[in-house]
């Protein structure tokens, strides 16, 4: 008997698309439901793009965008934003580095304004840069050395599972590296991935359109125009054999266990894609998913368990090559043999028997939930479509995403799991307090 479906309608957001002379692509999507508005600048550079002997340095880099730019001093954005009533932010990812704000509809002129006057230039002073080397080591070390479980797995697992720097490096980056990065190397950075040519710009919320259209031509209608870089392939062949590494975590109270898979070109392959990411929450979203019930509930062989696609967890905005990511804590003493043979065991129960019935419908239905709650939000809805207009030229496939995971079918479930086979499988073990296996 088939497993039913979820039947799921698109959601339609407004959506207006264009491109001023110097490249910068535009996207606007008004709301009117609320006096509040979500500003996303979004580059096309990330992780993936640093230079052997520079790990680190589009996070760096973007810490260096809020000390300053053309006609503002240190700290200026902070005060613009937050005497607005206003928060800001950014973020470094694999394939994009992001900046954010949220503020009420009658600040949107000031946001635009100061995006536009960083994409211009930022400050770039020795004492700038020296202070963000501290600052990001500072991060490092809060974040990763003396956290429990700091960088796993996504700093931990993709040198595994990965050959080439692009994949495998130290997104966060050496402390060696961060320190012998010089202001030449920032302009550098600067003129080649922070070109107008190569970023978008969206804008969500309580907008009027031609209004919002007459303040973005008059802001960054006359940054200088400079194209996109030609961007590298960073494809490299799947494993062909299991790779499996462990270490000693001093900070760590219990064992842990990640494991991934290659899955296809989120991009170029989007359909064949999209059945692994129903794949993850059928495995481990909520206590009636299959490895929750398992591994935590039957077994008791571990504490907690997860599943995702994307090295850090960005199934929409991530391209290719990424992974499928299974994670789980173990109990004192506990078995990671055990657990990835289990784990064996229950994707090939997948793939021979299919989903119960209901098991879709009800994973589909969570799915579509989750994603309209973090895309009500206007910076959400302007973060996701600023990317997807960056990576596909589609920002309106926002809306049809809860509608395209509801036609994901049974068999498409089932022979996704039937690829996950150890074969193909990375895993790194985290070894707790220092000891050996």
């Amino acid at each position: 008997m088939p497993t039913r479906r979820a039947r799921i309608p698109a959601t339609r957001y407004p959506v207006e698309r264009f491109t001023l002379d110097n490249g910068l692509r535009v996207v606007l999507t008004p709301d009117r439901s609320a006096p509040v508005i979500g500003v996303a600048v979004v580059y096309d550079v990330g992780i993936r793009s640093e230079p052997e002997g520079r790990t680190g340095f589009a996070h760096l880099f973007e810490h260096l965008m809020f000390q300053g730019s053309e006609n503002l001093e240190k700290l200026a954005h902070f005060r613009y934003v937050q005497g607005a009533g206003g928060t800001f932010n950014g973020s470094t990812h694999l394939d994009y580095t992001d900046y954010f704000e949220t503020l009420p509809s009658n600040a949107l002129e000031r946001a635009l304004f100061l995006e536009a006057d960083r994409m211009r230039g930022p400050r770039l002073t020795e004492e700038n840069l020296r202070n963000q080397v501290d600052v990001v080591k500072e991060e490092i070390r809060v974040n990763v050395l003396n956290r429990p479980y700091g960088g796993f797995p996504w700093l931990t697992l993709p040198p595994v599972l990965f050959d080439t720097f692009p994949n495998a490096h130290d997104g966060y980056g050496s402390f060696d590296d961060l320190e012998s990065a010089t202001v030449a190397d920032a302009a550098d950075f600067f003129r080649r991935y922070y070109a107008s040519g190569n970023a978008v710009l969206a804008v969500s919320g309580d907008i009027d359109t031609a209004e919002a259209v007459t303040l973005i031509e008059r802001h960054f209608g006359d940054v200088p125009a400079r194209p996109a870089p030609d961007r590298p392939d960073f494809a490299e062949p799947d494993l062909t054999a299991e790779r499996r590494t462990a270490y000693a975590d001093q900070l760590a109270p219990l064992p842990a266990v990640a494991s991934a898979w290659r899955v296809p070109d989120p991009v170029g392959d989007f359909a064949s894609y999209l059945p692994y990411v129903v794949l993850a929450e059928v495995l481990t979203d909520g206590d009636a998913s299959r490895l929750v019930e398992r591994l935590v509930h039957r077994d008791r062989a571990v504490t907690t368990v997860g599943g995702y696609l994307g090295i850090m967890g960005d199934p929409f905005d991530v391209r290719d090559p990424t992974a499928l990511l299974l994670q789980a804590h173990l109990p004192p003493g506990g078995d990671v043999d055990k657990v990835l043979r289990t784990l064996d065991e229950e994707l090939d129960r997948l793939a021979q028997d299919g989903l119960a019935d209901g098991e879709l419908a009800r994973t589909q239905a969570r799915m579509a939930t989750h994603l309209l709650r973090d895309t009500d939000a206007v910076l959400g809805r302007a973060l996701r479509m600023a990317v997807l207009e960056q990576q596909r030229g589609e920002p309106g496939l926002l809306g049809e995403l809860p509608s395209l995971i509801g036609e994901v079918t049974d068999e498409q479930v089932r022979a996704a799991a039937a690829t996950l086979r150890p074969e193909r499988r990375a895993s790194v073990e985290v070894i707790p307090g220092g000891g050996s296996r």
